[in-house]
């Protein structure tokens, strides 16, 4: 952004902007929407749209950046705390479902990190990884909780590989039709389930 907005009124048009675009790359595709059409949409100038993105790829970014940090609250609220004792796989279904529920229940969604992923850089989407980073360091963080005989390189490498499992297999079923997306997600936690449970047995939680 060419600036961050700071008062409410210049926040509440910079959201204006973001859901006019994602609207109008659903309807119409990120190639066919033009910032003016955004601007329109928006019921804004064109100009306050300039002041604050440069061009379309700085609003493409801005929409996967804010569903990235609605990703990484989404994850602190299942991992404020560590759970009273509950069976492994129920955590493990509870986490796998609130994240594929926010993925197919937000609309832009999947248009959005579909043009991410085939127009930027690798360098500009590896700026993007700050709320991934963010996500695995908690994570090992919540793990540390629950095996404290781990360290703390151990409990980052196991939490790099659960995020980056997870996150890529419900990418995957997103494309899948409904009965292999089904299979994928119950093999996503199948997966999950086996391979924490080799390190935090079967039962988490302040007893596990």
């Amino acid at each position: 952004m060419r600036r961050q907005p700071k008062q409410a009124r210049s926040q509440e048009r910079v959201s204006q902007i973001l859901n006019a675009a994602e609207a109008l790359f659903i309807e119409q595709g990120y190639e066919q929407t033009t910032t003016r059409a955004i601007a329109t949409r928006a019921q804004v100038p064109v100009g306050s749209l300039y002041q604050f993105f440069p061009d379309k790829a700085a609003i493409l970014k801005a929409l996967a950046d804010r569903y990235m940090q609605q990703e990484y609250e989404l994850f602190a609220s299942l991992h404020a705390a560590v759970p009273e004792p509950m069976p492994l796989a129920n955590y493990v279904d509870r986490v796998v479902e609130a994240f594929d529920h926010f993925m197919t229940h937000q609309p832009g969604y999947r248009a959005v990190f579909e043009q991410v992923l085939g127009l930027m850089t690798a360098g500009a989407i590896a700026e993007m990884d700050t709320y991934e980073a963010r996500i695995v360091d908690d994570l090992a963080d919540f793990l540390g909780r629950l095996g404290p005989g781990l360290d703390a390189a151990q409990r980052r490498a196991i939490a790099l590989v659960v995020v980056e499992s997870v996150g890529n297999l419900l990418w995957l079923s997103l494309k899948a039709d409904a009965p292999l997306r089904a299979r994928l997600i119950a093999e996503t936690k199948r997966l999950m389930t086996h391979y924490l449970a080799s390190y935090f047995g079967k039962t988490i939680g302040k007893a596990g």
